[in-house]
């Protein structure tokens, strides 16, 4: 029957996978606020009337504010991650150091985001969630400032690997495929880093990026996100 082909089809149980994952979710719901940020922007520049921008403004919020009651106590993954890299002995320094500050960064972000809470969901109004929100935003931008630094690195170190293969031999072909695979997985996480430093670079108002720039970096960020999870996920 039609109806079992779709229940258990294989795209199905990857879906199932995929939404199962925190990560798998939250990528779905940073998809739609972003997307709804731009929108919603777009919607006041063409002089659209406030009931057509309300839905979607609502959306950002409300989205924004599930996104973060989801991440709460995130930031304690990223501090034994910290101390992980701080303890490994194994790999280039330069990338540790690189890890060790890029997971600092997100714990010092999550971290001051979760002081940011209660406020957010009105549970109870404080006076400093707004220094703590700015707070949060340059342990952010410390964070992925890393993240980029390493992936430019990677690159880099890269090439140089790849100046040595010698493609006549079968190994040299097997390591060539081998540099390809990482060289495009770092580049995705480059430009999502790149993407992802709008956000907190315009709440601190450090550039002067609008809504629109901001939500749709926010949304191909997403989208790749997406399906960097969606691969793990396969």
């Amino acid at each position: 029957m039609v109806a079992d082909a779709l229940v258990y089809h294989p795209a199905v149980s990857h879906y199932l996978k995929f939404v199962a994952t925190t990560v798998g979710r939250d990528k779905l719901l940073r998809l739609l606020q972003y997307f709804a940020r731009f929108y919603a922007w777009y919607l006041l520049r063409t002089n659209k009337p406030a009931s057509s921008i309300q839905p979607w403004e609502t959306m950002k919020k409300q989205f924004g504010l599930v996104r973060k009651v989801m991440r709460a106590g995130k930031n304690v993954e990223h501090i034994k991650a910290a101390a992980v890299a701080a303890d490994s002995k194994n790999g280039d320094p330069i990338l540790r150091y690189l890890a060790v500050g890029r997971q600092l960064g997100y714990a010092g972000y999550l971290t001051f985001d979760l002081g940011t809470l209660l406020d957010a969901t009105g549970i109870r109004k404080t006076e400093s969630a707004k220094r703590l929100a700015k707070e949060s935003q340059r342990f952010w931008v410390m964070g992925l400032s890393c993240s980029v630094v390493a992936q430019a690195y990677t690159l880099w170190r890269l090439r140089q690997r790849e100046a040595r293969v010698d493609r006549k031999e079968g190994e040299g072909v097997v390591e060539a495929k081998r540099i390809e695979v990482e060289r495009a997985a770092s580049r995705i996480q480059l430009t999502s880093d790149l993407c992802d430093l709008t956000v907190p670079l315009s709440a601190l108002t450090w550039v002067n990026f609008d809504d629109g720039i901001v939500g749709l970096a926010g949304t191909l960020s997403s989208l790749l996100g997406i399906y960097s999870q969606w691969k793990k996920t396969a």
